[in-house]
Parts: structure tokens; C-alpha cells; sequence
């Protein structure tokens, strides 16, 4: 599948769920449950090949295991790259490419420096990642204020990088931990009709607040190593 068509996918009030994968073997089970896309987490592909998550593993197994996942299975594939690896924006798109994904996570957090990019710096970082990507890569940009502040004080900025992030070429916007049903809405009608990314509410019916996206980030991976812990004391 082209990036035009899972970039079709997202669809404001009728999300496209996507169970975060972390290799080959994981990627084919989601495609065999019948999930149309397939989509890495970074934190589940760094924690596996034995690294922190938060650009801690070397950029080369991290591309090279998303490739493994791309060329395990038919669907297309979306890629968790953090912020970018520190990466030019051409180099990024190519690296990206060569792994086989059609769609990329990018995240607004600097790494390096401990912080949040300023608000027009990460814009020019997407705006140079459309650039290079053409319409080959479906941007998803997070934004990182709802993991650090008051849900309802950081809303106003979330809402203005959103619609910055949008103008520069992303095609969907991640406002990752927003953990109030009240807070996702008004974002969502604030950048509407564009897509919106969330993670799951418990209890909160995300279709009907008009998102287009619901990511499980790292909980699947969290899930699978509590039961193998359990199991493991069991022996």
C-alpha cells in the first residue's frame, strides 16, 4: 500500500486503531487479526534490542529492525523514529524509505537538550521532512507538552503547534498522554477537519470526539512482559 492510501486511512470520526509492534513476529500477528496498517512503538523496539527508549539505541538497529517488520508483512508500515536521530531531513526521508515504512512518528521533543524544540524550529524540522518525503511519507507529528504540564494549561500551545505542525506538511497531529476526554475534544475541533492522533481513554469514545487515529504506543509491549514475568515466576 502507497502512502496515499494509508494516509486515506485516517478518517476524523472513524479511527484507524493501530496495536504498536516491536518485530517481524509481532507485525505478522497484527496483520493476521486483520488490522490494516502496522505500526512500530519506540520505546517497544529500543526496550527489545535491548536499549532506553528516547534515541538511546543506535539509529542503524533501529531503522534495521524496521525494516525487518516492513518486509515481514503485505500492509503498510508506520515507523516510530523519535525525533529524527539527529538526522538531516533528506537523510531521514531516504533512511525511512529504505526501510520500506510509508509513514512516519516524529516527535517534537529534543532529546539532546532535555526540552521541547521551540515551536517554530520543529515546524521548519517537518516542513523540511515534507520537502524531501514528497507525499511518500504520512507525517504524524507528536507533540510532547500533555507528558510534562497541566493538561488544560498546555492546551492553548498544543493547539498552536498543532496547527503549525499541520501548515508545515503533517498529515496528522499526535498530542500523546492527553489523558482528558474534555482536553482531546477541544483540540480536535480546534485543528478539525484534520487528523488527530490519540492514545486510549478508558471509558472515552474516541469516535464520537472525532478522532482519525488511536496508537497503543508501548502498552501492548508492557502487557506482554508483565505476563511473561508472571509466568516466569510461576516456574
Amino acid at each position: 500500500m502507497t502512502a496515499a492510501a494509508l494516509r486515506a486511512l485516517h478518517v476524523p470520526g472513524s479511527p484507524l486503531v493501530l496495536p504498536n509492534v516491536w518485530d517481524a513476529g509481532t507485525a505478522r500477528l497484527v496483520e493476521e487479526a486483520g488490522f490494516p496498517v502496522v505500526a512500530t512503538s519506540s520505546v517497544a523496539v529500543a526496550t527489545s534490542l535491548g536499549y532506553p527508549d528516547g534515541e538511546q539505541a543506535p539509529v542503524d538497529e533501529m531503522f534495521a529492525a524496521a525494516a525487518r517488520i516492513a518486509r515481514a508483512v503485505e500492509v503498510p508500515v508506520t515507523v516510530d523514529a523519535e525525533a529524527g536521530y539527529g538526522l538531516p531531513a533528506p537523510e531521514l526521508v531516504d533512511r525511512l524509505l529504505a526501510t520500506g515504512a510509508v509513514g512516519c512518528n516524529l516527535e517534537d521533543t529534543d532529546h539532546a537538550q532535555g526540552r521541547i524544540r521551540p515551536l517554530a524550529e520543529q515546524a521548519e524540522r517537518f516542513a523540511a521532512v515534507r520537502e524531501a518525503a514528497g507525499d511518500a511519507l504520512v507525517i504524524n507529528a507528536r507533540i510532547d507538552l500533555f507528558l510534562r504540564g497541566d493538561q488544560q494549561q498546555v492546551l492553548p500551545e498544543a493547539i498552536e503547534r498543532a496547527k503549525a505542525y499541520l501548515a508545515a506538511g503533517a498529515d496528522c497531529v499526535y498530542p500523546i498522554a492527553i489523558r482528558s476526554p474534555e482536553v482531546l475534544a477541544e483540540l480536535v475541533k480546534a485543528v478539525h477537519p484534520a487528523a488527530v492522533n490519540a492514545n486510549r481513554l478508558p471509558g472515552a469514545d474516541l469516535a464520537s470526539l472525532g478522532v482519525a487515529r488511536v496508537s497503543l504506543g508501548g502498552a501492548l509491549w508492557h502487557d506482554m512482559r508483565t505476563w511473561l514475568s508472571e509466568r516466569l515466576k510461576e516456574l
